[in-house]
């Protein structure tokens, strides 16, 4: 049965000339084990809430997994598709990509990235299993890595985390083959790597990754330790190969024809490119069938249980019924009182609206809570041995956040967010980038937004990071000018189920814009007419955020010299960017003098300001000073709008 797994990784490759069928090689004993003796799932019903998740972190291995899904029986795994591997239009892709294929729990391939989400996979099925039991949700997480996933940075903020909730349904496969593309380990690291996951809290040992009975013997025993497990599992990399054995060379290209030949004979295996002895497809198909009978044993508790509405629907990720109905209240509210405020004040007031209503939501921060305003007064904590509370306290660990995150969305059932200083999303990025490619719902709160923040100066002043973020397809990135703005920001967020968000917010104080009640979510689509000209407009100003309430002086200086003019609000850039082309054109308004102001760089302002428009904003780092002397000094201001225009007019 491990040898299929050889065999198909090999032909796979080569048949693409391109992949790495050392890993799958190496690791095919555990994962044999694993699926065979261990793994909970049902490869008829790949979707089962409570199966157990398999995440292959080291993702350039994808065969691995390709391989196991067809084998055990997985309709979308076929062997056509196996011998389209890497190709266009097929669903085995270089590295396993969430949503080609059922079974493939994340997307995976930049190194450490999974190890990271499984931390977000284990939180999760912690919290659901608090909150509706052990009866519905009582499954595992279970990860392959290698070396490469244990020296990136960011799996040291994943596995203290796991360490610190004591997760114990977590256990990591660790690869342990000492090679990496350029070589032996040894070259570059020297790290005791069982001694840095005990050093975390972690349950640890060792084994050889070849043998049958110490692989079950090891998996029994992580299923038996209250807290996470890593088995080192000491492999060759290329296992079976006729002569390239153990050698870096099978990490990431093809064996090449005369290397699989004489390797079919070391097997034994007298099969063409992707078939299989009969004994051992029905042994494999045997395997994809094993949990159909606790699947269906969990079915009919969860059509017993009186949760069962509830749960259903917490993991079809859709929201529950009146779930805007407070915020909407508040909005009406809001519309008449008109506060001024930071708008990281009014992302923490459009929370204290939405927490109590959607009980998904669990929420977090990189030791910055009080600055984020991401607690909801009264939220218990999540924390070991319960795990019922919905806030997360992250510690200082931005990228392991954002990368958990990403799995605790991946599983099901909760909403996240998380929240840092701006800048600091430099530290998310890999793992932001990751839950837009996979369009999963991630929300990121991001304060402290430009150089607004003052006296911290330009080592926190965000100025690149708005355009960075624009620049990634498919997130959604919301400047909300007031706090009508971030409540509706906050709505879309919700709404929308396949892509993840990124809220920027102010430090300092800002003037309410939105002055009157509206029929609908004015931010929905993206950009609008905030105040119109007096008269046929001459000019169009466009803002987000802080400078909007800028935009509107300056438009008054104008209108009052007798310039009509316009202010378009630009909440999100993506959002406006979906709609029509008649709609884009009436709210960017050509034919008029077109200017923005944000306080940050100018690029991506281009399609809206053309190529004649003007920019007031940022050409460069910021200072230390207080937030209205850095406006001042670097031109952030409604006098420096006019002066733009009326040179323009």
């Amino acid at each position: 049965m491990a040898d299929a797994i050889r065999v198909l990784s090999m032909d796979a490759v080569e048949k693409a000339k391109s992949g790495h069928p050392g890993m799958p090689m190496g690791m095919a004993d555990v994962a044999t084990v694993l699926f065979s003796r261990f793994l909970k799932f049902d490869a008829s019903r790949p979707d089962w809430a409570d199966r157990d998740r398999f995440i292959l972190s080291a993702g350039h291995g994808s065969m691995l997994i390709y391989a196991l899904l067809h084998l055990t029986g997985y309709k979308a795994a076929t062997r056509e598709e196996l011998s389209n591997f890497r190709q266009w239009g097929s669903k085995t892709a270089g590295h396993p990509e969430y949503g080609h294929m059922p079974g493939i729990e994340t997307t995976t391939g930049p190194l450490g990235q999974g190890l990271a989400n499984s931390i977000g996979f284990a939180m999760a099925e912690r919290h659901l299993a608090a909150r509706f039991g052990a009866d519905l949700v009582d499954h595992r997480t279970w990860v392959v890595a290698g070396d490469g996933c244990l020296m990136e940075g960011v799996s040291q903020e994943a596995i203290a985390l796991a360490g610190r909730y004591q997760l114990n349904k977590l256990t990591v496969l660790w690869d342990d083959n000492s090679i990496t593309i350029d070589g032996a380990v040894s070259l570059s690291d020297a790290t005791d790597q069982k001694a840095r996951f005990k050093a975390a809290g972690w349950a640890v040992k060792a084994i050889d990754g070849h043998d049958m009975k110490a692989i079950q013997s090891s998996l029994q025993w992580a299923t038996r330790q209250n807290k996470p497990t890593l088995i080192a599992c000491k492999t060759k990399i290329g296992r079976g190969a006729a002569t390239m054995e153990g050698s870096h060379k099978t990490h990431g290209a093809a064996l090449g024809a005369s290397e699989i030949a004489a390797t079919r004979l070391g097997l034994t295996w007298a099969h063409a490119p992707f078939e299989l002895p009969e004994a051992v497809d029905k042994a494999w198909k045997k395997v994809g069938k094993r949990g159909s009978k606790e699947r269906k044993a969990w079915e009919a508790r969860l059509n017993a249980s009186s949760q069962s509405a509830d749960f259903t629907r917490a993991m079809r990720g859709e929201l529950p019924a009146g779930a805007f109905d407070a915020l909407n209240a508040k909005i009406a509210e809001l519309v008449e009182t008109q506060p001024a405020q930071a708008t990281r004040q009014a992302s923490g007031a459009a929370l204290d609206e939405l927490f109590a209503a959607i009980p998904e939501l669990i929420g977090g921060s990189a030791d910055l809570t009080g600055s984020n305003n991401t607690f909801v007064k009264g939220t218990p904590i999540f924390d070991a041995p319960t795990y019922e509370g919905r806030y997360v306290n992250w510690g200082i660990r931005e990228h392991g956040m954002a990368a958990a995150m990403n799995g605790m969305a991946l599983h099901g059932g909760v909403i996240p967010y998380g929240g840092t200083f701006m800048v600091f999303s430099d530290y998310s990025r890999p793992a932001i980038r990751l839950a837009a490619l996979m369009g999963v719902r991630v929300i990121h709160v991001l304060t402290h937004d430009s150089i607004g923040l003052g006296e911290d100066g330009p080592t926190h002043q965000p100025v690149e990071h708005l355009s960075a973020l624009r620049a990634i397809p498919n997130l959604l990135v919301f400047r909300p000018a007031d706090t009508v703005e971030a409540m509706e920001c906050w709505r879309l967020a919700l709404e929308h189920r396949t892509a993840p968000s990124a809220m920027a917010l102010s430090r300092q104080k800002t003037a309410a814009v939105r002055t009157a009640a509206a029929t609908e979510n004015l931010s929905a689509r993206g950009a609008y007419e905030l105040k119109p000209a007096s008269a046929k407009a001459k000019v169009s100003l466009f803002a987000t955020g802080t400078e909007v309430p800028l935009a509107l002086q300056a438009a008054e200086t104008l209108e009052a010299e007798g310039t009509p003019t316009r202010v378009v609000s630009v909440p999100c850039f993506e959002l406006f960017f979906q709609q029509d082309a008649a709609y884009q054109a009436s709210v960017i308004g050509r034919g008029t003098v077109r200017v923005a102001v944000e306080a940050g760089i100018q690029q991506g302002w281009e399609r809206f300001i053309g190529e004649d428009g003007a920019f007031v904003g940022m050409t460069g780092f910021g200072a230390s000073a207080p937030a209205e002397v850095l406006y001042r000094e670097f031109g952030i201001t409604a006098e420096a709008v006019v002066a733009a225009v009326k040179q323009r007019l």
